[in-house]
């Protein structure tokens, strides 16, 4: 007989390789997002077909960030939705012939989405490895966000953009997914994503890969987008000003057009076009003090009184291509045939809603995909006056703006391919500024500031004058989806600004800032220099505010430049963008993205170490009033900074509370004469007011004591 505690060994070397296993089992419902943070519209994308509700981010649980050069925050997508039906389908899974068979993902997870999206491959692929990006304070730091976001698989220097993520996926429904998105980093591409689908009938009906063949009858791919223009002005910063409803997309409304390409009401280099553009509308249920339906175009700021205009942006949807038929790989400029707006919040769109068993659920649901086009588009359906959210249809308030393409028939081995760019754009976060601060001068009585209009005519109406640049956003991102059409149909050929430089090294000196760069980008055959541009903020903060402190040519181009305007006691944040000459685009300069080099660690100014003595050693300010912070440091991100000035160039800091307890240490080895200690113990806690004991020793036994007071 087995010993007993043998047998005890054997169960727990048995749950032991029980446990192994279920580790590296993948979790049905897992989904992985993987982000594109390359240019100024940054977001995530899933593995899983389309973007859910509560997927991926911070704040407000938005996405889709445009301009991303201030806070990543600036959200302009709720949720998105992917759905894929057909008729009569004899349905493996339950062994039953249905009516209507419909899957898909969005606008919410929900508990049957394993079962219908089953993943099989997600990788981003890259033209180049992101730059290398390193500042040197007191150490030396890899200080480029995209670090950590942009986890490159592979990398291709014949890839047609400059990122791309492919997805692939099999559904119940027995239709294979190969989902691409296309990223462009350069200044006149940045602002769109392009999606390029393929849907192939496959018959893959499981996880396990099992094939039930059949043709698939009055096939339907349908799209549907939650805008929500909240941004920075409704997210976590503490002084928000935007109604907190904006962030699910109350207050949006949606433009679709070219339903009929005879008539279509945008045409680009002389062809109609179809698809849709969205933007916010006056929201009554603003946080602020009461704004009326004139005032709120654009989310200005009142709270803080600056007139900020947290959404004057428009998002929207361009269809690049869509197949007639299986058969005929030509575009059908009758797609999509559905673009019904559909309320987000409806019974049909609830996870509890979402059954592939279901019959009746599934036919709801298909006669969304397939219910044609409105008479109006929603922004004319809600009517000029009408708060969106006050818009009383209980299928269509609260509206995401929908696509449907079909119907197709797809036997085995046939496939649809489906193409489109999805953008943001509108007025500059700069003239976004400008427009507010003189809206509210007027609004408020503090001054009446010419009010030129975007054609160039003066007006005295501030309200008027407000709303017409927030609307110039409709050319914007008309403009944005036509460069994407010119992308498409070129190829991808269009020119492209030389590359960013594959190093940028931003060093903290005792008189100046030194910045060096690669110069990769001389070998452009259009390369035309260099610009430089700073910050006392980081691209974090929708605060911060970039100037150009550097250019050169082609004809004097340099790789290193002395930043001698820095002023001690700052932090700085940089970026270096490669330029092409203006020849390859008439009239226009090509840039690289500034994210590529972008800093997100602050450099400062660091004072020259004293070598002879010690008594230069002080903390300053002491006494440290934090009512004073502002003035002492600046920007209002950099909190409760406290320097030490007169070091030599070799140390140790220790600092102690009045009674002898150690709260913080530094080896000081930089060389230079100052460190910035911000306030917070080794544990992470900012301190209290009192008395603190600094403690400076140097390796040849030489030391030094100050006290200084902290006032909070």
């Amino acid at each position: 007989m087995m010993p007993r505690h043998f047998r005890g060994d054997r169960r727990l070397l048995l749950f032991g390789i029980i446990g192994i296993i279920l580790s590296v089992v993948p979790d049905a419902r897992a989904q992985d997002i993987r982000w594109l943070r390359v240019s100024d519209l940054q977001s995530f994308v899933t593995n899983i077909g389309m973007e859910y509700e509560t997927q991926g981010t911070t704040g407000n649980l938005n996405y889709f960030s445009w301009p991303a050069q201030y806070s990543i925050d600036q959200n302009t997508v709720r949720s998105r939705l992917l759905w894929m039906g057909c008729k009569n389908f004899n349905d493996p899974v339950d062994g039953k012939l249905k009516s209507v068979k419909v899957v898909g993902s969005g606008p919410r997870d929900f508990d049957d989405r394993p079962n219908q999206i089953f993943e099989q491959e997600m990788r981003v692929i890259g033209r180049a490895a992101h730059p290398i990006v390193t500042v040197v304070t007191d150490v030396t730091q890899r200080a480029s966000l995209l670090d950590q976001y942009d986890a490159v698989d592979d990398v291709d220097p014949s890839l047609p953009c400059d990122r791309m993520v492919v997805i692939r996926f099999n559904t119940s429904m027995g239709i294979s997914v190969t989902k691409k998105v296309m990223v462009f980093a350069n200044s006149l591409h940045g602002n769109y994503f392009l999606y390029d689908y393929v849907f192939k009938n496959t018959g893959i009906i499981n996880r396990s890969g099992t094939v039930r063949s059949q043709t698939l009858q009055e096939v339907q791919f349908y799209f549907a987008y939650r805008y929500a223009f909240a941004g920075v002005s409704s997210n976590g910063w503490g002084s928000t000003w935007g109604a907190f409803a904006s962030t699910w997309g109350n207050s949006t409304l949606h433009h679709a057009f070219g339903k009929d390409p005879n008539t279509s009401e945008f045409t680009y280099a002389g062809s109609p076009q179809r698809g849709f553009y969205s933007y916010y509308g006056p929201n009554s249920a603003s946080n602020q003090a009461a704004l009326t339906y004139a005032e709120d175009w654009g989310c200005p700021n009142v709270t803080e009184g600056d007139g900020m205009l947290g959404s004057a942006k428009y998002a929207g949807v361009i269809i690049l291509h869509a197949d007639r038929s299986a058969s005929d790989n030509t575009d059908d400029p009758y797609q999509p045939k559905t673009s019904w707006f559909i309320g987000a919040d409806i019974q049909e769109m609830q996870p509890g809603n979402q059954s592939q068993y279901d019959v009746t659920q599934m036919t709801q649901r298909y006669n969304i995909m397939t219910e044609g086009h409105p008479p109006l588009p929603h922004d004319q359906t809600v009517g000029e006056g009408v708060y969106p959210e006050n818009y009383n249809d209980p299928r269509r308030s609260n509206a995401m703006q929908g696509q449907g393409f079909g119907p197709y028939s797809l036997a085995l081995g046939d496939s649809i391919h489906i193409v489109f760019a999805e953008g943001v754009a509108g007025i500059s976060w700069e003239k976004g500024k400008e427009v507010g601060g003189n809206w509210i001068k007027w609004r408020n009585g503090r001054g009446q500031p010419p009010l030129t209009m975007p054609g160039g005519a003066s007006t005295t109406d501030f309200n008027l004058y407000k709303r017409r640049w927030v609307e110039t956003g409709k050319d914007s991102i008309l403009k944005a989806l036509g460069n994407a059409i010119d992308n498409y149909a070129s190829g991808y050929t269009l020119p492209q600004p030389p590359p960013a430089p594959s190093e940028f090294t931003v060093e903290s000196g005792g008189d100046r800032i030194r910045l060096t760069w690669a110069s990769n980008a001389k070998s452009h055959p259009k390369f035309g220099g260099y610009v430089i541009y700073r910050s006392m903020g980081t691209v974090l903060d929708y605060r911060s505010t970039y100037e150009k402190i550097f250019e050169c040519d082609a004809s004097n181009a340099v790789h290193q430049f002395d930043d001698v305007t820095a002023n001690r006691g700052f932090d700085y944040f940089y970026y270096v963008q490669s330029k092409d000459d203006g020849t390859q685009i008439p009239g226009t300069t090509l840039y690289s993205s500034l994210f590529w080099t972008v800093t997100s660690v602050a450099a400062r100014l660091q004072r020259p170490a004293v070598t002879s003595t010690l008594d230069s050693v002080r903390v300053v300010p002491n006494p440290y009033d934090i009512r004073g912070r502002f003035f002492q440091f600046g920007d209002r991100s950099q909190y409760d900074q406290i320097a030490v000035f007169g070091l030599p160039p070799v140390a140790t800091l220790k600092i102690f509370t009045e009674r002898g307890d150690l709260i913080w240490s530094k080896d000081h080895t930089s060389g230079t004469g100052d460190v910035i200690w911000t306030s917070q113990t080794m544990a992470g806690q900012m301190i209290a007011s009192g008395v603190y004991i600094l403690a400076v020793e140097t390796p040849d036994n030489r030391s030094v004591i100050r006290k200084f007071i902290v006032i909070r």
